[in-house]
């Protein structure tokens, strides 16, 4: 006997007008296209293997901001241009004039001398010839290496290495203040000169580790050995992304746990996870067949890729399901669920890939990569969740203890969506309106602290007892000279550098920065004249001033550092040493300097912004500030179009995107609370919170719609929306919260902000669709005007 509801279901599906061409081209052509999946599984899940971590300087750095453009025109010039690594050699006991820590020193030295990316010709330790002293005699100028000629360890070469460095200039820089370490300081290729290979970071770093910390801290255990540097902070991201495995592993059996819980249906938990596990590979297949590497940053893609499959394979297990229950067989319940999700399931994954892309306008490499994985991500879900999912379970079905499931947990269920529905209720919908606008305004009052850029010392990206910022620490606390330099490039032209108007500009800039909060010293050419000319003086205090005479400038530069002066002389940096790398310090420098630029670049000197790691940080800060607000408006304005084609009604469009509005807002605040400035790490979160924030509106408000369109009233409509997919929405939630919340466990502290930011995002955006879309519609929306303006659409056709 038949079942009229199946002989229903199988006349509406064989109705010409119901049944869309794209269900009957997939559902008519199954087996081919599963075939067609499997083998294009194997392909890509093969390349996904091989992908490979890949991080770069450049590739973090805003490589089209003219403080870069004019570090990159003068790689060459000048040294501190940010790539490089200090390795500070500590004598746990004593001090480093000793036979045994010099010896040691030596060794270290050679070894990082031959370690591959290093640029051996700006290597700098006690033992490399580059590192000099001078002083002024009854005989004129005297000078050689700091390591004495004949130098073997004995006490009196000993004594005379001491006297040679505190002839140098060398104490706070290269020596500790207090004479209890010393630095190798080892500037990077960023690719190698001889094969044209960019600088392995991973290798690198393994190396520093391996062949300098582990080898000469067992051999000497007096020694200990502290790295810091762009090379070994990135290493260290890289390495981090090891335990990156353990996230996935815990997120896909607390996924699955869940997934049998809320279907009872081994298939409705088992097919959701295999076609997300499916999309990760075809997106890694993806990328590496497009020549990208898995950096620091887009690492945490995969996890989102597979929440979203997860979050729409939930609303296909939820629609069978319901399918089911009524007595369809298995073809037609997948058949019903994708005619029903594929609409609401297509505008809710181009909106989240439309978020992502939206990062592609911020000028940063790494940024734009992570918009690049995460829009081949959402478009692979659409094919693998929306598709492969149906049709795999037009096969399977749903158990029969998943039908027996809903069944039995119908009237339980609503009740809860009875007592929810009041979301929508006249007398509830104004406080919820009232307690949104509070929670608004606090939003508004707390975001004004939310700063652009690091606000902490040493590496935020990594844990504060991490042993990169350990190490940092450690230098900070023992040497004078800070690791953070703001380098300002003075071109002019050529050999025209040491002219006396140049020098006194420079003289004069640097007056200014010395008076400046954040500044910690300064140096250049200008300060080598007037040290020199005192010397000549006799060390009289009353000459340290820059000659007027050119003949005398030129004999006060003739033994100038390198690095201070290029080979032609058309072009000298200005070091600025500061305290920190704090947004509001390099904020407050960066004003000063361009302001001096402003009143006094000519035809003779032109000053230009910025090398060193803090001109970088600043140039960063910059681009992120001017792309944040322009990114938010795009995001928002492409989520509002793609709603308003989609429901045409501007009402509608509110509905769904003031919720997330909210939500952004707050989650700004919450970045302010907690002391998270907005940076290359954090930024693309506020994208990807609004781009998969709004799925859950669509799903609601598209269910929402329909019952209007049946003449149901506001209330009675939502209690129907609730019924259909309000526990799938609530699922979805909280099915993407835990796809993140792990990360907040991670050594790498940008991943751990990235988790809990997403965490807040994911489930607010739930409570917004599922508590604060309603109440919007009680006021916005007109029911009798939407059926009517259907009934004209509908009689025109």
């Amino acid at each position: 006997m038949s079942n009229p509801k199946h002989d229903k279901g199988e006349h509406y599906l064989t109705s010409p007008k119901a049944e869309p061409f794209l269900e009957r081209l997939i559902f008519n052509n199954r087996a081919v296209i599963l075939v067609a999946f499997f083998i294009l599984t194997l392909f890509l899940g093969y390349n996904a293997v091989k992908i490979q971590p890949d991080a770069s300087f450049e590739r973090m750095i805003p490589l089209e901001h003219p403080y870069i453009v004019n570090m990159l025109d003068h790689r060459e010039d000048i040294e501190n241009l940010g790539n490089f690594v200090r390795i500070a050699v500590e004598a746990k006991e004593g001090d480093i004039f000793s036979k045994e820590y010099m010896a040691t020193l030596e060794k270290i030295t050679d070894e990082v001398f031959y370690l591959d990316g290093v640029d051996r010709s700006g290597l700098k330790s006690l033992w490399t010839p580059n590192v000099r002293w001078v002083e002024v005699t009854e005989r004129g100028f005297q000078g050689g290496t700091v390591i004495p000629d004949g130098y073997d360890g004995s006490r009196d070469s000993l004594e005379q290495l001491r006297q040679n460095i505190l002839r140098s200039s060398e104490v706070g820089r290269l020596v500790a203040d207090n004479f209890e370490s010393t630095i190798i300081y080892a500037p990077l290729y960023e690719k190698n000169p001889e094969t044209g290979e960019p600088l392995d970071y991973s290798n690198l770093s393994q190396a520093l580790e391996t062949k300098i910390r582990q080898k000469f801290e067992d051999q000497n255990p007096n020694i200990d050995i502290h790295i810091v540097g762009f090379a070994k902070k990135v290493g260290d991201l890289i390495e981090g992304i090891a335990s990156i495995a353990w996230f996935a592993g815990i997120t896909i059996v607390l996924t699955t746990i869940l997934l049998f819980w809320y279907s009872r249906c081994i298939a409705g938990t088992l097919v959701p996870v295999l076609s997300s596990i499916i999309a990760v590979f075809w997106q890694l297949g993806i990328l590496r067949l497009l020549g990208y590497g898995m950096d620091p940053y887009s690492v945490l893609v995969p996890f989102l890729v597979f929440a979203i499959g997860i979050s729409h394979g939930v609303q296909v297990v939820n629609a069978m399901a319901i399918e089911a229950a009524k007595g369809f067989d298995p073809l037609t319940a997948a058949r019903l669920a994708f005619r029903a999700l594929y609409i609401p399931g297509i505008l809710a994954l181009i909106s989240d890939a439309f978020g992502f892309l939206t990062l592609l306008f911020i000028e940063i490499d790494v940024i734009r990569d992570l918009a690049v994985a995460a829009g081949i991500g959402v478009a692979v879900i659409i094919v693998t969740n929306l598709v492969l999912h149906p049709l795999i379970m037009s096969y399977i079905g749903i158990t029969k203890g998943g039908v027996k499931h809903v069944q039995n947990h119908g009237e339980k269920q609503d009740r809860k969506w009875r007592v929810m529905s009041y979301f929508s209720h006249p007398g509830v919908a104004p406080v919820s309106l009232l307690i949104a606008l509070m929670g608004l305004g606090l939003g508004i009052y707390y975001k004004q602290d939310l700063k652009v850029g690091d606000l902490d010392q040493g590496a935020p990206e990594l844990r504060a007892d991490s042993r990169y910022n350990l190490d940092n620490k450690f230098i900070i606390d023992n040497y004078s000279t800070s690791a953070d330099i703001l380098v300002v490039m003075v071109a002019t032209p050529e050999e025209e550098c040491t002219r006396y108007p140049v020098l006194r500009a420079m003289d004069t800039l640097q007056w200014e920065l010395a008076n400046t909060p954040g500044v910690q010293s300064t140096a250049s050419l200008a300060d080598v004249s007037k040290t020199v000319a005192k010397a000549l003086s006799e060390g009289n205090w009353k000459w340290y001033e820059l000659p007027r005479n050119q003949t005398i400038i030129n004999a006060t530069i003739r033994e100038a550092p390198p690095g201070l002066i290029n080979t032609d002389c058309s072009l000298t940096p200005l070091l600025v040493f500061l305290e920190d790398h704090k947004a509001e310090t390099l904020r407050t420098v960066t004003d000063r300097v361009e302001t001096y630029i402003a009143e006094n670049s000519n035809d003779q000197h032109t000053f230009k912004l910025a090398a060193g790691n803090a001109g970088v940080e600043a140039a960063t800060n910059e681009v992120i500030s001017k792309a944040k607000n322009m990114m938010l408006v795009f995001v928002y304005a492409v989520v509002s179009v793609l709603c308003f084609l989609t429901f045409r009604s501007i009402r509608a469009v509110a509905c769904v995107v003031i919720p997330l509005v909210l939500t952004s807002i707050l989650a700004e605040a919450i970045m302010a609370v907690m002391g998270i400035g907005i940076k290359v790490a954090t930024l693309p979160v506020i994208a990807l919170g609004v781009g998969i924030g709004v799925d859950y509106g669509i799903y609601i408000y598209s269910k929402l719609e329909r019952y209007l369109l049946e003449g149901k009233p506001l209330q009675e409509a939502y209690f129907e929306t609730l019924r259909s997919t309000g526990k799938a929405v609530m699922f979805t939630g909280v099915t993407l919260g835990i796809g993140v919340v792990t990360w907040i466990f991670s050594p790498i502290k940008f991943q751990a902000d990235m988790g809990l930011l997403l965490f807040f995002m994911f489930l607010w955006n739930m409570v917004g669709s599922i508590w604060l879309l309603p109440a919007l519609a009680r006021f916005l929306l007109r029911p009798d005007r939407m059926v009517a303006k259907a009934r004209e659409a509908e009689s025109k056709r």
